[in-house]
Formats: structure tokens, C-alpha cells, sequence
């Protein structure tokens, strides 16, 4: 892969670094609040609970992007980027345009999300 090319994805890979921390930390804040408020009712504390899972669930999943971002720009410094982790196989271009987290190629990714490649460690 070019440098130039390299560079943009590496900027666009910063940037969403930078995206990502800001909204962990955000929905971290929010769940925070939701405890505040001391109701009574058991409808208020039913909906503050749904709303404290529902800022949970979207926490760990921005979490979860975050380590593939910080894992893309690791493999940029490491000059690996844009290789396949499981097989070594230069990964689509089209797909890095895409997703410029992407780890594998699609058929390995096709294979994990068969549950015939094992889980990586990001």
C-alpha cells in the first residue's frame, strides 16, 4: 500500500479514535446520571434501569470499536496493516474503504462469523 494512502487511512483511523473516546465517555457520564435521580415510582425505576442497560449495551459496544481502531493503527505503526490477521492475505482495498478497522480478509471473516475461525485478540 502506498504512503499516501496509508496516511489517509490512518488519519480517518485517528479520528474515529478520537470519536469513540469521546462517546465511552459520554455514555459513561449519562449512566452515571441516570442514578441520580432518587424516584419512587416503579415505573421510573423500571425506565431508568432499561435506559442504564441500554447506555451499557452501546458503551461496550463503541468500547469494542475502539479496540479494532486502536488494533488498525497498532498494524499501521507495525507496517502490517491492510494484511490479513489469519491468513496473511492482503485485505480488499474496497473493503478498508469500507471499514478501515477491517483484520481479515473476507473469507476469514466469513469463517469467523461461521464460527470455523478462531476468535482474534484484537
Amino acid at each position: 500500500m502506498d504512503k499516501k494512502k496509508l496516511d489517509s487511512f490512518k488519519k480517518r483511523l485517528e479520528l474515529r479514535q478520537v470519536d469513540l473516546r469521546r462517546a465511552v465517555t459520554r455514555t459513561e457520564q449519562d449512566g452515571r446520571s441516570v442514578d441520580e435521580d432518587s424516584t419512587q415510582d416503579i415505573a421510573d425505576r423500571a425506565a431508568n434501569s432499561y435506559t442504564k442497560e441500554f447506555l451499557f449495551s452501546q458503551s461496550n459496544n463503541d468500547r469494542q470499536l475502539l479496540a479494532q481502531v486502536e488494533s488498525a493503527l497498532t498494524r499501521i505503526r507495525e507496517g502490517t496493516f491492510g494484511e490479513c490477521i489469519s491468513c496473511g492475505a492482503e485485505i480488499n482495498s474496497k473493503r478498508l474503504d469500507a471499514v478501515p478497522w477491517a483484520n481479515h480478509c473476507i473469507a476469514c471473516q466469513e469463517k469467523q462469523e461461521q464460527g470455523l475461525l478462531e476468535q482474534s485478540t484484537m
